[in-house]
């Protein structure tokens, strides 16, 4: 588990470096924003045994995913309905959805999944942090900075 002293702390867009796979490893977080620059954001994920990323649609958000620990089943397709593309995953995949595509990931493994995300553009509060899928679900308040550049906005789709 990542302490306060050793949580990864969101300097927005400055220079940063850190232990990503450590940082990764150690996040017990649902979701937690390491890093967030002007055209790009990185957050750390820990998906619990049976639990899922989430099925949902980034109409502006290319994604790159990698997997340091556990094991998942990657689905992927061009409508919530038609799930096309899917493929087992575990400690050193990486998965890349292209913006538009449906997808999810899915822990399928016996320990929680840590995940690391690179988001393009940023997508999240810079620092935020939600402890449970069902805090991220219900957060209100999770909109990229202002200082960020933004595509024209075309909302998430959730499935």
């Amino acid at each position: 588990m990542i302490s306060t002293a050793h949580r990864i702390v969101d300097i927005g867009p400055k220079p940063q470096a850190f232990d990503i796979e450590r940082a990764t490893k150690q996040n017990t977080n649902y979701r937690s924003v390491a890093w967030s620059g002007r055209y790009l954001q990185v957050t750390l994920m820990s998906i619990p045994v049976g639990g899922d990323i989430g099925l949902e649609a980034h109409p502006e958000t290319d994604q790159f995913l990698r997997l340091d620990a556990g094991s998942g089943r990657v689905q992927m397709g061009s409508t919530k309905d038609k799930l096309t593309f899917e493929e087992e995953v575990s400690n050193g995949w990486c998965v890349l959805v292209p913006a538009g595509t449906w997808h999810n990931i899915t822990n399928i493994g016996a320990t929680p999944m840590q995940v690391y995300a690179i988001y393009a553009p940023a997508h999240h509060t810079p620092g935020k942090v939600q402890t449970t899928a069902a805090v991220a679900e219900a957060d209100k308040d999770d909109e990229p900075a202002a200082w960020s550049v933004q595509p024209k906005q075309a909302p998430d789709k959730h499935g």
